[in-house]
């Protein structure tokens, strides 16, 4: 997938990975939804390898990332300046905020994980729709985004991390299959 440069790629994109993850959760069984991940770890880089034990936490994962870029750009447009990470977190130690999610929502079942992040989706494809594609890919268009592009933040919260859950799942899928 090549990263989308134009508003028209960039739903396109979002709109197949968000897509392809939903069928490929809809190929798998309730108890293996429910199952924790049990796939080889030892040759994965990365603390979500470790951080996510089942697919609640990946759609929770999703689900927060939707809720932090939905609450930056809306609060910036109406004035108020705020960061795109909660308080208290830096692109250094973000990992620590990943965590806090998943702490956050563990009391959530599956199906309600599902249900947010299927919201959360909507909003944020909602959202993008109010921006052209000069607003998305110029920088400098919102001083607030600040050296890079609004439609950066879009991608990375849509279909750059779909793909990412995509991957997950499969392996997971893979797991299952083999085990």
């Amino acid at each position: 997938m090549a990263r989308p440069t134009t508003k028209a790629t960039l739903i396109e994109a979002s709109t197949s990975k968000y897509t392809e993850l939903i069928n490929l959760l809809g190929s798998l069984t309730p108890e293996e939804i429910n199952q924790p991940f049990s796939f080889d770890l030892s040759k994965e880089k990365g603390a979500h390898w470790q951080r996510d034990q089942n697919i609640h936490d990946v759609l929770i994962h999703l689900h927060e990332w939707h809720k932090l870029l939905i609450d930056w750009v809306v609060s910036n447009q109406q004035g108020e300046a705020k960061p795109f990470l909660r308080e208290g977190y830096n692109w250094r130690n973000y990992g620590a905020m990943n965590d806090a999610f998943q702490e956050e929502n563990q009391d959530s079942s599956y199906q309600e994980a599902l249900m947010l992040f299927q919201a959360s989706h909507e909003r944020v494809m909602a959202l993008l729709a109010d921006f052209s594609t000069d607003q998305l890919f110029t920088k400098k268009v919102f001083l607030w985004v600040g050296g890079s592009t609004l439609g950066s933040y879009f991608v990375s919260s849509t279909a750059s991390h779909y793909d990412w859950a995509i991957k997950k799942i499969k392996k997971f899928k893979k797991a299952l299959i083999a085990g």
